[in-house]
This record gives C-alpha cells, sequence and structure tokens, in this order.
C-alpha cells in the first residue's frame, strides 16, 4: 500500500524523519518497501494567471499569452499547450527556475528566449514537466481558481512530501488504509490519532431504495443511501486528486473519486451507483446459471453459482467485493447516485477475483478482512465529502444486517506467566494494558494470573493467545527481547554414508560453470500441455495468476521461461539447473517426485580470445550429467539410450536408465516446440530423478597389484546403427575378472570402411592381483571378445 507521509502525518505526526519513520514502521511488522518523492526536484516555479491568449502570428500550434506571475509587471510567454485559456491558473517557470530533466543531474534551466520571432519569458507547465505524473501531459497543469498567484507551487502544493509504500503481510488487512497507519503509528509513538469529524449526515428527504439481502452468511451487513441533485460539472479538488496520486491511484471523477479517497482513508471499499439505471430494488444474491456481466473494463464474464453478486431486479450490476459491472458506474449524466458499503465475510470474496483474472483494491481488502464496524462510518464520510465538491441532497441510511451472521466478539484470556515464557523476559503488567488498549482492546484483569482481552472488530488476525503475546513482543520492540540460547539434548544424526547430499550435485554443477534457477512450483495450463504432453497434473482451485494455474509436471517449464527470461536481456551463453518436486497424477492419487534438471544453451565457452566459437551440443550436456552420475561411485549402473519425446530433437534424445530402470531423458528441445516458444537458440536440457542421483555405493579398499598391466587395444568394425554401449557390455562380459578398465578413444567413418559401417576403437587393459598375466592369457581373452562381439552384433576385427 502507497500512502503520503504529509497525509499521514494529519492524523498522527511523531518527531521523527522520513527514514526514521520507516524503520519503526517496519520495525513493527510493516515492512517499508520504498520511499519516494511525490514530485521531480524543481524550483522557481509559482502559481500564476493566464490574463490573455493570443494566436502566435507564425505558428499555428504556439499560443502567446500574458501572464500575472505575481511580479510588477505581466510577463509574456509563448506556450504551446492546447488547453491554455485566459483566466486560468497555471504553474508558471520563471526565467531561471530550474526543472526536472532525466538526462541531466542539475536538471533543465530555463532561460529568455524567442520562439518563431517572439520574446518568451518563462514557461507554462504540464503536469509531467514537474514530475507530478508519470506519463506525458497532454497540456498544462490546470490549478483550481483560487490559487494566489505568485506563491511558490512547491510550498502552496505541499510537494515537501514523500509517498511511501509498505508491503503488508496478508494477515494484517487492518493497515490497508491512512486509519490503521495511523492507528499504528499512534501506538508505537504512544500518540493520539486525529481522525477526521464525520458527523451524521441530515436527511433533506425521505426517499430510500429497498434492498434485499438473500446471502446473509456472506453478506451479513449493507448499508445505502440516496444522494439526489449531485452537481455533474464538479470537479475533484486538486487537495484530493493529489492525495489520491501520492497513494497511486488516479483521479477520474468525483464520485470515484470519493469513493477510492474513504476506501483509502477508513479502508471500507465503496460503490456509487447510477440510481436511474437500478430497476426496482438492489439484491445481494449469488449469480444464477447462464448469467453474464459486463465490468466496468469491458470484458464479459459468465458468473458462475458460487459467486456472489449486487443485481436489481432484471440485471447483474457488481462481482460482490470485486468489481462493478457497465451498469453500475456513474457517468457525466448521472444526477441521482446511490452510494453503498457492505461487509462481505473475507471467506466469500476469497479468490473470487483471481478466479476469474481479476485483482482490485476493493478485492484486496475483503479478502483479509474489512472491519464490520465501518460501514455507517464510510457511508457519512463520503456523504459528507461528496455534499463538499458536488452538492446534492442526502437520503436517510438505510441498513440491512443480520447480526447472527457478523463476526462474534471475541475474548482471550492472556496469561502473565505464558507471557513471560514466551518472551524469555517479565513484561510490567502496566505496560502490557497499555499497548494492548493503545491497540484498541478491551483489558480487564484476571487476579495474578493475567488479564481478559476482548478484540477489536478490525483484527481478524487475533485469535489466540500467542496473537496477543506476538503484538506485544511487537509493540515492545523485538530488538529489546532478551536473546537466550535454547538448552536442549541433542543426539547425533546417522549419518548414510552412501547418500551423497544434494548440496554436493550442486556445487558440481556450479564448478561446471551451472546457475541455480529456482521457479514457481505453479505454471501456465498451455505451457504445460506444450512441455509435458500427455502428464496429468492437479489444477489449483485458486491459482494466484492465470498462468500459474497448475502444478508443474516437469522442471522444464521454469527452466526454459528462465532461459527466455535471460536471452530478452541479451544474455546468449546461458547454463541453468533447478531441483524440485514436480507433480503428476490427479488428487488422489499424487505423485510427487524430487527431480534435477538442467539446461545449456549458447557458446561452448565464455567470451575470450583463447574460446571456441562453436554452441554447445548435446555431447557436451551429456558430459556435464555423466560427472553427476559418476560421483556416486557407482557409473556402471547407469545406461543412456536412444529414445523418442516428442518435446524432444528425434535424433538427439536419449533415456537416462538407473539399473536397467529409466529415471530420466536428456536431448535437445524439438524445432516445433522451440518455434512455439519464439526461441531463436537451441537450449539442451535434461532432467533425472534425484532419489536414483543421491543414492550411490560405498567405496571398498582394494590392495594395489605391484605387477604390470597388460594393453589390448581392438578396432571393431559395426554396423552404423548398433549402439556403442551394446559393444562395450559385450567385451566386458567377455574380458574376464582380471580387466581393470575399458575405454572407447575413437570412432570413425570414412576412406577404408564400408558405407553403413563405423569403426570403434576401445581400449582394455588387464593387471592380476598376485601374478603377471602372459600372453597366451590375453590372447584366449581377446579371441573370446572378437567371437562373442561377432556372433551378437556382427562385428569384424578392422584390417
Amino acid at each position: 500500500m502507497k500512502f503520503s507521509e504529509q497525509w499521514l502525518r494529519e492524523w498522527v505526526s511523531p518527531a521523527l524523519a522520513t527514514q526514521a519513520l520507516a524503520e519503526q514502521v517496519t520495525m513493527a511488522g510493516l515492512e517499508v518497501d520504498a520511499i519516494e518523492r511525490v514530485a521531480g526536484v524543481f524550483s522557481g516555479v509559482v502559481v500564476a494567471e493566464v490574463l490573455s491568449r493570443e494566436p502566435h502570428p507564425d505558428a499555428d500550434k504556439l499560443s502567446v499569452c500574458r501572464v500575472d506571475d505575481g511580479s510588477a509587471e505581466p510577463v509574456q510567454v509563448v506556450c504551446g499547450a492546447p488547453n491554455v485559456a485566459a483566466g486560468q491558473k497555471v504553474a508558471f517557470a520563471r526565467v531561471g527556475a530550474v526543472l526536472p530533466d532525466d538526462a541531466k543531474a542539475d536538471g533543465f534551466k530555463i532561460k529568455q528566449a524567442k520562439l518563431r520571432g517572439v520574446e518568451s519569458r518563462g514557461m507554462i507547465c504540464s503536469a509531467s514537466e514537474l514530475g507530478l505524473a508519470e506519463e506525458t501531459s497532454p497540456g498544462i497543469l490546470e490549478l483550481p481558481r483560487d490559487a494566489p498567484a505568485g506563491v511558490d507551487l512547491r510550498d502552496w502544493m505541499g510537494l515537501e512530501d514523500a509517498t511511501i509504500e509498505v508491503d503488508l503481510t496478508p494477515n494484517r488487512g487492518d493497515c490497508l488504509s491512512l486509519k490503521g497507519l495511523a492507528r499504528e503509528v499512534g501506538v508505537l509513538n504512544r500518540m493520539a490519532v486525529n481522525e477526521p469529524d464525520v458527523a451524521a449526515q441530515v436527511a433533506v428527504h425521505d426517499a430510500s431504495f429497498p434492498v434485499d439481502v438473500s446471502a446473509v452468511e456472506a453478506c451479513p451487513r449493507y448499508v445505502g443511501r440516496i444522494v439526489r441533485n449531485v452537481d455533474v460539472n464538479a470537479t475533484t479538488p486538486l487537495w484530493m486528486a493529489e492525495r489520491l496520486r501520492r497513494s497511486g491511484v488516479r483521479a477520474i471523477s468525483p464520485l470515484v473519486d470519493i469513493t477510492n479517497y474513504v476506501m483509502l482513508e477508513l479502508g471500507q471499499p465503496m460503490h456509487a451507483f447510477d440510481l436511474a439505471n437500478l430497476e426496482q430494488a438492489i439484491e445481494v444474491r449469488y449469480a444464477r446459471e447462464g448469467e453474464t456481466l459486463v465490468l466496468l473494463d469491458g470484458q464479459q464474464i459468465a458468473l458462475r453459482e458460487d459467486t456472489l453478486i449486487i443485481a436489481d431486479a432484471e440485471k447483474p450490476l457488481a462481482i460482490a467485493g470485486v468489481m462493478g459491472g457497465e451498469f453500475s458506474g456513474v457517468s457525466d449524466a448521472t444526477r441521482d447516485v446511490f452510494l453503498e458499503a457492505a461487509f462481505f465475510t473475507p471467506l466469500t470474496v476469497a479468490g473470487q477475483a483471481r478466479s476469474y483474472g481479476l485483482h482490485t483494491d476493493a478485492s484486496h481488502r475483503f479478502e483479509r478482512g474489512v472491519d464490520p464496524a465501518l460501514t455507517r462510518q464510510a457511508i457519512e464520510r463520503a456523504t459528507q465529502l461528496l455534499l463538499a465538491i458536488a452538492g446534492g441532497e442526502p437520503g436517510p441510511l438505510s441498513e440491512t444486517a443480520s447480526p447472527d451472521h457478523l463476526p462474534a466478539e471475541r475474548h482471550i484470556v492472556l496469561r502473565a506467566a505464558r507471557l513471560e515464557q514466551c518472551l524469555s523476559m517479565p513484561l510490567p503488567g502496566e505496560e502490557a494494558v497499555d499497548i494492548l488498549t493503545r491497540l484498541g482492546m478491551q483489558v480487564s484483569a484476571q487476579g495474578d494470573m493475567g488479564w481478559r482481552v476482548g478484540v477489536p472488530s478490525w483484527r481478524f488476525d487475533v485469535a489466540i493467545e500467542e496473537d496477543l503475546i506476538e503484538e506485544l513482543a511487537r509493540i515492545h520492540g523485538y530488538n529489546r527481547l532478551p536473546v537466550r540460547r535454547p538448552a536442549a539434548r541433542l543426539s547425533l544424526q546417522a549419518d548414510d554414508e552412501a547418500r551423497q547430499p544434494l548440496a554436493r550435485l550442486r556445487r558440481q554443477l556450479v564448478a561446471r560453470g551451472f546457475q541455480e534457477a529456482i521457479s514457481y512450483s505453479f505454471v501456465a495450463p498451455e505451457l504445460q500441455v506444450l512441455l509435458a504432453p500427455g502428464v496429468e497434473a492437479p489444477r489449483l482451485a485458486n491459482p494466484i495468476s492465470s498462468d500459474m494455474a497448475v502444478m508443474r509436471a516437469s522442471l522444464l517449464p521454469g527452466l526454459l521461461k528462465a532461459l527466455m527470461h535471460n536471452l530478452n536481456r541479451q544474455q546468449q551463453r546461458v547454463r541453468l539447473f533447478e531441483s524440485g518436486l514436480v507433480f503428476r497424477g490427479d488428487l488422489d492419487s499424487l505423485e510427487q517426485t524430487a527431480m534435477l534438471g538442467g539446461l545449456v544453451c549458447g557458446p561452448r565457452d565464455p567470451e575470450g580470445w583463447t574460446a571456441r566459437r562453436d554452441d554447445v551440443d548435446f555431447f557436451d550436456l551429456k558430459g556435464d550429467l555423466e560427472s553427476l552420475l559418476a560421483m556416486g561411485g557407482n557409473r556402471d549402473a547407469w545406461r543412456f539410450e536412444p529414445a523418442e519425446d516428442p518435446v524432444l530433437h528425434p535424433g538427439q534424445t536419449a533415456a537416462v536408465l538407473h539399473l536397467g530402470q529409466r529415471v530420466g531423458w536428456i536431448g535437445a528441445l524439438h524445432p516445433a516446440v522451440r518455434a512455439e516458444l519464439g526461441l531463436k537458440s537451441d537450449p539442451l536440457v535434461f532432467e533425472i530423478e534425484l532419489d536414483r542421483l543421491v543414492h550411490g555405493r560405498l567405496p571398498r579398499f582394494a590392495a594395489l597389484s605391484r605387477y604390470p598391466e597388460v594393453r589390448r587395444d581392438l578396432a571393431l568394425v559395426v554396423d552404423e546403427s548398433v549402439a556403442v554401449q551394446a559393444l562395450l557390455d559385450t567385451l566386458r562380459d567377455q574380458a574376464g575378472e582380471w580387466l581393470t578398465d575399458l575405454h572407447l578413444f575413437d570412432v570413425y567413418q570414412g576412406a577404408g570402411i564400408a558405407e553403413g559401417y563405423k569403426s570403434v576403437a576401445l581400449g582394455l587393459t588387464w593387471q592380476h592381483p598376485s601374478r603377471t598375466l602372459n600372453d597366451e592369457e590375453i590372447n584366449q581373452l581377446v579371441e573370446a571378445i572378437v567371437a562373442e562381439s561377432r556372433q551378437r552384433l556382427g562385428a569384424e576385427l578392422r584390417g
């Protein structure tokens, strides 16, 4: 939530600088994310009145104006804004003024100049030129007619102000308003809070609009009022527009701005209906089958039957607590309005906005809990502001309430002994009572045992004794609590030496140039279908957003999104890995499997004068994966076999097998999938079950032989379709128990080798533990190897 520091200080103003105030609020659990100026840095800008406006003699789009800036003589200035007119009050930069300029640290200085031959001494400014608007303004900034000419604009508009952005946790919905924040600051500084005086507005007519609440369990309180003869030509006063702007809300029209202002000030979302568009009665009910609603943003949605709506006798008007429909809003033709304020239970509104792909300020507040005692005050405050700004004739308040369904009063017993135990220090009873009382709680002593505490209606997050203890610790100051180490008898856990920790695998990948990625466990449904076709995964009932609506069935979607994020920022060499759970099946048969995935893309080596300039290929990533497989000390348990996968490139895909069971895959991304994602690079990816990877084999001692090794190199010619692994397996079967090393050192196709065949060169090493092997023994083993390879695989010794 964003708020203006000046606005807050009208409620409560401790003797703290802005940064100190932000730190105090943060230490109390309301984390401050940012502090920003409400306007650009400028000087020499004053309020001025446009006395006259004449067309420029040599430029159709320029005007020659005379302005009164409070000095002795009127000033001539050339202006290009289309909305400048005589009689306006404007922001005028005198000669010598300095305006904000992103390109210059010291700003842009206004000088006397000639524009198309006409002298101009100063500049009439737009809101964006003063840093009062993020987007370029179409015209000059118009000030109220009562603005005094010659007064410094910064002082008159109170621009020595800061916007403070607070990142509230979901349980602190009571602080989503100036009232809530001021209450917190007042408690922290032991100061009274100066709330605006909101008097009950006297009804001048007796008209009311019927309200029928059928869903009383979801909307136990609904308050409304008719205000007739509102001035449609009224404009939002600058002070209100500025407070809205500094709170991150754009001013639109008086009626809309007033409801937004009350929401920011008190925390109660409201709505203003055009009374002329309402038929017979307001109905608060659940949607019916087949009903649709066109929202204020023009989007048409089909309403579900579990959605609470506001309707009249003929049509739905709004999704309760979320957003109004196009027929519910006010317009320039509105004369009579129906103001509403309601209490919707948090569970009713929770998730409704996101389920329709929406997120509004109202839903953000109702989901966290809005004070059920606030509705009447909000209506009175909105009426008060409306009468002051746009006039009108208020009617009586009408309230529909179901006390049995309103949140019940909560009382919690706080034990002094439990408080001391949790805080590790005795907190004086007077201080505890003082803190709780200033937090709005009703406290009564329960002898020496503790206190009985009544929780205020706005604190939905306080339900048990520990919540009260947390409040006391928070206000007393976490930094003032003693630090004590817990006393506990700890026993050593057994260490499975055959299991290698995930941290070791991570370090290995980092050492090979990878960086760890951490992505969400939720992915977009369309991305899941593309990258894990045919795999069922749970769909979220209440997703954070539409592109995070299903649980991931693979690590690949997250890795590819991270790749695209990096490629879009000119990072061409990307090497990423991620570990985490994937989810497959429906909720009744859900399988959660820990996986390790990796991705490489771009040049093989980092840029440098000695670096190779070619891109990574399949064997680069296979080598990285093999380095992980070898860490368990049981490399022979792993196999790679050619495989097919709709997501991976044909001919560049392999299944990873452990003890004959498929536990992962590796390959290049399929060109069709790559084109669907808009990738121009060729990423290579792998994914493997983590449990198989972390389980290894304990090393065993074996004495080194003192006798010489014997090596033989064999070049076997086989059909090019024969996998080298099959050849290696055959050689191991026939090489006997004294074989100590077998490795591939060459594969050749070309001159001297028939087409369709390949020559595979292998090195075999034998060593006996207790004697020297002779040539006859080795020759017999070689003959057996060649014979078995010929029989199994059609292999022949290369001549």
